[in-house]
């Protein structure tokens, strides 16, 4: 008890930090620090407020106990329909508060940038790739989230070989950071005429997209080199050099950009994808480094992980991390992911709680 009210009383000191140098004239003229402060202290208000309230909570329960003491009966009353009323609310807030307590991934508040590949099963596994990009687009949708789409191959059958776009909203990567990895989709193709089921795939990788004021990029680590785009794209494309390559030398980290209608928009593209790349990498280097894998995580990652089913003959969808089935694929592919999405948020929630209490 006395650990958790030192702890918010810390949370308070680092609030009211920020607070003074959100008011100095060197970080009012800095629009990156500024950002970065202010979604820190944006981050610690739930908690300060929580504190607010329990000390309020804890001043009225020690007032109401020191009228117990008191001769007088009507007192003793009040006192007790006192505690009665605050005793609970302490228990419960303090529940809260243990919650809010919990380690946050710094890098839940982030948009981020989503990349989506047909894998096995051919035209069908690219189909399903454009299943999946509608299906995240619609719950971007719901969530007041704006969608762009910064790279995209055609399939001739349908759908996108390859498909890269960004999601930009509040706490984007806290919901989406689980859908990285393999897709496994059963269903009858349209091609197939004996009415056979079959499974294709997709891959999903998600990725928080890096701010300049999470990591900066030294340009002499980096080689830019422009060609003429390949494949399909309007005759504008195919006549310049628009198509811009990047390669971060200290990585091998590589991305080629095309879609644009010029050098400038592919160059910009390509950029924000280099970054939040290294950024990614980075990190992954720094938890090897610190062997800081959580053991809460849920699930690798990785892109080469299978972690959902999507079987529409029985409606049905299967995330295999969590062990949670629902036989309610039509609404899920319509973006409706809450479902899901809550209860690998809830897992992720028991896991840590279990382990800062380990």
């Amino acid at each position: 008890m006395d650990a958790i009210r030192q702890k918010l009383s810390d949370i308070e000191k680092e609030y009211n930090d920020i607070n003074e140098k959100l008011l100095s004239e060197e970080i009012l003229k800095d629009p990156i620090k500024l950002t970065k402060l202010s979604k820190q202290q944006a981050s610690l208000k739930q908690s300060v407020d929580a504190w607010e309230e329990l000390k309020s909570l804890d001043d009225r329960i020690a007032q109401a106990e020191e009228m117990l003491k008191d001769s007088d009966e009507e007192l003793k009353e009040m006192a007790k329909m006192e505690l009665d009323e605050c005793m609970p609310k302490r228990e419960e807030l303090l529940e809260h508060i243990q919650k809010l307590l919990i380690p946050k991934d710094p890098d839940d508040d982030h948009d981020v940038i989503m990349e989506i590949r047909g894998g096995a099963g051919g035209d069908e596994g690219n189909i399903f790739a454009g299943d999946l990009y509608r299906m995240y687009t619609k719950y971007a949708e719901a969530n007041g989230w704006k969608v762009q789409t910064m790279e995209a191959s055609v399939s001739e059958a349908g759908g996108f070989s390859q498909i890269i776009f960004s999601i930009k909203g509040n706490d984007v990567y806290g919901h989406l950071k689980f859908e990285s990895g393999v897709h496994r989709v059963q269903r009858v193709p349209k091609t197939e005429s004996q009415g056979r089921v079959h499974t294709s795939t997709a891959t999903v990788l998600c990725q928080p997209e890096a701010e300049e004021s999470d990591i900066e990029i030294d340009m002499n680590d980096l080689t830019i080199e422009t060609h003429r785009a390949s494949g399909a794209g309007g005759q504008h494309i195919n006549k310049t050099d628009s198509a811009v390559r990047i390669v971060h030398l200290p990585t091998g980290i590589t991305v080629n950009c095309q879609e644009g209608r010029s050098q400038i928009e592919n160059r910009e593209t390509a950029m924000r994808l280099i970054r939040a790349r290294v950024y990614e990498e980075y990190k992954r280097q720094k938890d090897e480094e610190e062997g800081a894998k959580r053991r809460a995580k849920i699930g690798t990652g990785d892109r080469s992980e299978k972690i959902r089913t999507y079987n529409y003959p029985q409606n049905r969808v299967t995330d295999h991390r969590i062990g949670l089935t629902i036989t309610q694929l039509d609404r899920i592919m319509e973006g409706k992911l809450e479902i899901v999405i809550d209860g690998l948020l809830a897992e992720e929630e028991r896991r840590k709680l279990a382990e800062e209490e380990a």
